[in-house]
């Protein structure tokens, strides 16, 4: 629905790598969510005033949070599209992500609202009624809310966005809470046993663990979650397209937002080639970085020595050794320094997953003490950084 609407009310629609294009899916989404849940709470409202059902009240209040959570998401992804400023010199765009946190505290508050609701009604039972037009309701209702689950998750894919994530796992929450709403009606119906406050605990739980679920996807993002591995292999083979690049390693990207990234990363080049040839080149990757993926780049150029036969046989007997010791454990910045008069310095980076079995001074003591088949001539500089497995 939404990306039909889109036709209609963006331009460009499917350049959904522009942030306006990104930010008018975002708002669309925001003014879909508020005019359907609108719709929704008054039928649902008309429904419980008609059953008496706490459980059907219930679901029409967790509309309403629907329509605030909607009003939030059109603000805020508004404001993420305002641009850079000398208080905010990477834009604003993590604001989507603080929209994402306040649509799910919404949620979460609803929830608790709603299973107190619901234990009085427990404790003080009052008979509810069931009618074709509560029914059609509730149905119509049910069909609407997944609908609008489709369209959301739909468009969540499209642009790739936490907040639109969460309103889609709302509506269907919504979808099976209604669902038990409906089911708890019927039995009340042929049995009358009341199950009218438990079917609302039920309906409460579900929105609350969406809320939990939702807050979870928002909160990473503030506080920095590393990029998937998919977008560091795509980085790393638009990298290494351009000749003259012998490897790319430490890849940083920092993100202020969608569409708006901050990525360093380490270049291996030859250490022979022209130096004013090697920095157009590098320049022409950091222009292409900015133009594929929206960022901002900064390189550094590790030059390599491939006629240094001495730190040539070093290196290959790290990649076997280490190897050996764990395929997940990396290496690269590989320098043998001279100095006069003393040992030659083996320096090198070591790469270990976050969380590793060893600690990073008993793994560098290991690989010292194996360094040492090689020779008593050199001393050494290994460095731990962490990384994602």
């Amino acid at each position: 629905m939404i990306s039909f609407l889109a036709r209609f009310f963006i331009k460009d629609h499917k350049q959904v790598d522009s942030p306006i294009v990104r930010q008018s899916y975002g708002m669309l989404s925001g003014a879909f969510g508020i005019a359907f849940n609108i719709i929704l709470v008054i039928f649902k409202m008309i429904a419980g005033v008609l059953s008496g059902s706490i459980a059907v009240f219930s679901d029409a209040l967790n509309n309403l949070s629907d329509v605030t959570s909607s009003v939030v998401t059109l603000i805020f992804f508004k404001l993420s599209g305002r641009d850079a400023d000398e208080e905010h010199p990477f834009g604003h765009g993590r604001l989507e992500y603080v929209a994402g946190l306040i649509v799910s505290l919404l949620i979460i508050i609803m929830a608790v609202e709603l299973l107190n609701g619901s234990i009085m009604k427990i404790i003080h039972p009052e008979d509810v009624e069931l009618s074709f037009v509560i029914v059609l309701i509730l149905v119509v209702s049910i069909f609407i809310k997944f609908i609008m689950f489709a369209s959301y998750l739909q468009t969540a894919k499209l642009i790739d966005s936490a907040t639109i994530r969460s309103a889609a796992m709302d509506s269907l929450s919504d979808v099976l809470s209604t669902s038990i709403v409906l089911v708890s009606l019927i039995v009340f119906e042929v049995t009358k046993i009341n199950v009218d406050g438990y079917a609302g605990i039920v309906v409460a739980l579900f929105i609350f663990k969406t809320g939990i679920d939702a807050a979870k996807d928002t909160i990473n993002p503030l506080l920095g979650e590393p990029p998937s591995r998919e977008f560091l292999r795509e980085i790393e083979k638009t990298v290494l397209a351009h000749e003259c690049v012998l490897g790319v390693h430490d890849i940083v990207v920092h993100n202020y937002g969608p569409s708006r990234v901050m990525m360093s990363l380490h270049v291996e080049v030859p250490s022979d080639e022209n130096l004013i040839t090697i920095h157009d080149i590098i320049d022409e990757i950091e222009k292409e970085l900015r133009q594929k993926y929206h960022c901002t780049a900064v390189i550094h150029m590790d030059p390599v020595d491939s006629s240094d036969s001495e730190a040539m046989a070093i290196k290959n007997w790290l990649t076997l050794n280490i190897e050996e010791i764990d395929p997940s454990i990396k290496f690269h910045d590989l320098r043998l320094v001279r100095k006069e008069g003393e040992k030659p310095i083996v320096e090198f980076d070591l790469e270990v997953p976050y969380r590793y079995k060893m600690a990073d001074d008993e793994l560098v003591k290991l690989l010292e003490n194996r360094l040492k088949e090689i020779g008593d001539g050199y001393s050494y500089d290994i460095t731990v950084d962490k990384k994602e497995k």
